[in-house]
């Protein structure tokens, strides 16, 4: 896991490029390499690439940028590649020679064998840039699923790429300038949706895509792979699908179990940590190290005892972490690691347990991505359940929803009742939205007049309309895990999970996202994703193939997700702050927000009798964001 960058000259005159602006690119990314920055200047000086590496696969000859005997072709990667041994042996028998014991390397070797066809070839976490100097021609990529980020800039002379948005401001000649018009986009899903920023000129090449820079021109990013979601049904019976689950899953991990440094797992008490961590036990003979985080001020959000009863089982070498009350103080950290505002607080706690557990080891695999390809949220069978209901009786549930008194608790039934029923009449893309997002119908009061516009219902909804619409004979959970791969897993699951961990020289490993496994989990029938009405029914085919693995304490449980507890903490240890920075009479979001629906929105939420946490939340990671410019 690394930072990558580089800048390729456009221009026909190939003024050659300044190799100590990508230097300094390349330290701005030295959190996520700590181990050295090195860099390499094509002889035209047309391309200079910079490499900030965290070792963890050949400590010794793994060094980046990398390159073949005749030097004719360059790569900088950020990412691991899982099936590296397979390429290798596959590329070996074609005549190439390999000078290192690194997964890099293979690369190089498959760009000459295969050229821009490389990245299908690839099972892995990647964004990675290669240079081809005899051609002048730079090829980019990134993973399927979106695990690793690429952002890149022009000025129409000179394009520039890096693992972060940090390294492009740094650029004496790329703008910082907000785009206003990302606000709204931010303001109703939480973040910007790719490919767009919050800085104006900044792009994201989006997961699965690539795209070349050749003869002073730039690509229009090409997608190299998709899902189908289940436009073609299995016929195979449980068993036998279960029976699948088990070895592709199994496959995965001992994939990700390879490496040079201290290697371990998060573990929370969900479903999805507990099948790696017992899956790492079968294939590991040596001791495992565990790590899970708890809140000493709060039980309702705490998992430590489902996790302690795992480590138990499996004879892990457990750590816990318990986080103290508030944590306010990680606010401006997040922002600085994601270079833009954020809204999912749960991102407090993974940058937490990411920073201790970074204190052990260097990798940890992680459950991320289970819920995803096996259909684990119970928005996905609120989803079923909407969609049945006809749309009058949809309306009325609404309205009589609106009588049921508020519940502190977030899990009471009568607080889900009305969130389900505050969405079950719209359609499937507003539905899912307004499930996931933050501030929608209120864009047009909250604005400031001339700052922004605000987008129409169809721009808005775009990124949701475009995944739910691809798959026209895909049953209503098909699309709903569709709209979920392309929109919720790489723009906010993976941006946290990156981030988080980078922050700290951390890599993390998801063997759920393995290629074959999500090509297998996206094309199960409806009837082995979820079975009957209840949270226990979530991820059942999972449920079933592990069923020896998974205790029945953590099997029998509903979901918890990682949240933290922000309604409290605003009332409490976040109050004065708070109303300091984001209601206070120099707030920097006053540039962009008008004051008194915020300030209603504050009032509302102490009054104790509404819950606007995570909306506070975005609006004070924004500030934060704001302030830090």
């Amino acid at each position: 896991m690394c930072g990558i960058a580089g800048v390729v000259a456009l221009t026909e005159d190939r003024r050659p490029v300044d190799p100590k602006a990508v230097t300094r690119m390349s330290e701005r990314l030295s959190h996520r390499g700590p181990d050295g920055v090195r860099g390499f200047v094509s002889r035209s000086g047309a391309c200079a690439l910079g490499h900030a590496r965290l070792a963890v696969i050949d400590l010794h000859t793994g060094d980046q940028p990398m390159t073949v005997a005749d030097e004719s072709v360059h790569v900088v990667c950020n990412g691991e590649i899982y099936n590296f041994r397979a390429l290798r042996r596959e590329l070996e028998e074609k005549g190439h020679r390999f000078r290192t014991a690194s997964d890099t390397e293979v690369l190089l070797h498959g760009y000459r064998a295969w050229g821009d066809a490389l990245p299908e070839r690839l099972d892995g976490m990647f964004a990675f840039a290669i240079w081809d100097s005899a051609n002048e021609r730079m090829l980019l990529a990134r993973d399927r699923a979106g695990k690793k980020p690429l952002f890149w800039t022009t000025d129409g002379s000179r394009f520039a790429f890096a693992s972060e948005i940090k390294a492009l401001t740094g650029l004496d000649w790329a703008t910082d300038d907000i785009d206003a018009d990302a606000l709204p986009f931010y303001l109703s899903f939480g973040y910007v949706p790719g490919p767009k920023t919050f800085y104006r000129g900044i792009t994201a090449l989006a997961p699965a895509h690539r795209m070349v820079i050749e003869g002073g021109r730039v690509s229009e990013p090409e997608r190299y792979w998709e899902l189908s979601w289940g436009t073609s049904p299995m016929v195979a019976g449980v068993d036998v699908l279960a029976k699948e689950t088990r070895t592709l899953l199994r496959n995965a991990v001992e994939r990700r179990l390879v490496a040079d440094v201290p290697l371990g797992a998060f573990l929370s008490g969900g479903i999805d940590s507990t099948i790696i961590v017992g899956l790492m036990r079968e294939l590991t003979e040596g001791p495992i190290q565990t790590f899970s985080l708890g809140f000493a001020d709060d039980p309702t959000y705490d998992e430590t005892a489902f996790a302690r009863g795992t480590a138990e089982r499996f004879g892990t070498d457990h750590t816990e972490f318990m986080l103290g009350a508030g944590e306010i103080s990680r606010v401006a950290d997040l922002v600085a690691a994601h270079d833009q505002p954020f809204g999912d607080s749960s991102a407090i706690p993974t940058h937490i347990v990411s920073e201790l557990t970074r204190e052990h080891v260097t990798v940890a695999l992680t459950g991320d991505g289970g819920d995803e390809m096996f259909a684990g949220y119970p928005r996905f069978l609120a989803m079923q359940l909407a969609e049945r209901i006809p749309r009058p009786l949809a309306q009325m549930g609404r309205t009589l929803s609106g009588l049921l008194p508020y519940h502190s608790n977030f899990r009471h039934p009568t607080r889900r009742a009305k969130q389900f029923f505050d969405a079950a009449a719209l359609g499937p893309e507003e539905r899912m939205l307004s499930w996931l997002g933050f501030f929608q119908d209120q864009l047009g009061d909250m604005l400031v007049p001339g700052t922004a516009s605000v987008p129409d219902r169809e721009s808005l909804l775009r990124s949701y309309s475009v995944p739910w619409n691809a798959h026209p004979g895909a049953s209503v959970l098909s699309k709903t895990l569709a709209l979920n791969f392309a929109t919720y897993l790489p723009e906010d699951l993976l941006v946290k999970a990156d981030r988080c961990s980078m922050a700290h020289g951390l890599e993390l490993r998801s063997p759920f996202l393995d290629t074959a496994v999500m090509e297998f989990a996206s094309g199960l029938p409806d009837r082995v994703r979820i079975r009957g009405k209840k949270q226990t029914g979530l991820k059942w085919l999972l449920r079933h193939a592990f069923a020896d693995l998974i205790p029945a304490e953590i099997t029998n449980r509903k979901k918890m997700g990682f949240g933290v507890p922000l309604p409290t903490w605003f009332r409490t240890h976040w109050k004065t702050r708070y109303e300091d920075e984001v209601l206070g009479p120099d707030a920097r979001i006053r540039q962009w927000l008008r004051p008194e629906p915020v300030e209603a929105l504050w009032k509302s939420h102490q009054s104790g009798r509404a819950d606007h946490s995570h909306r506070l939340w975005a609006l004070f990671t924004l500030e934060t964001w704001l302030r830090s410019r």
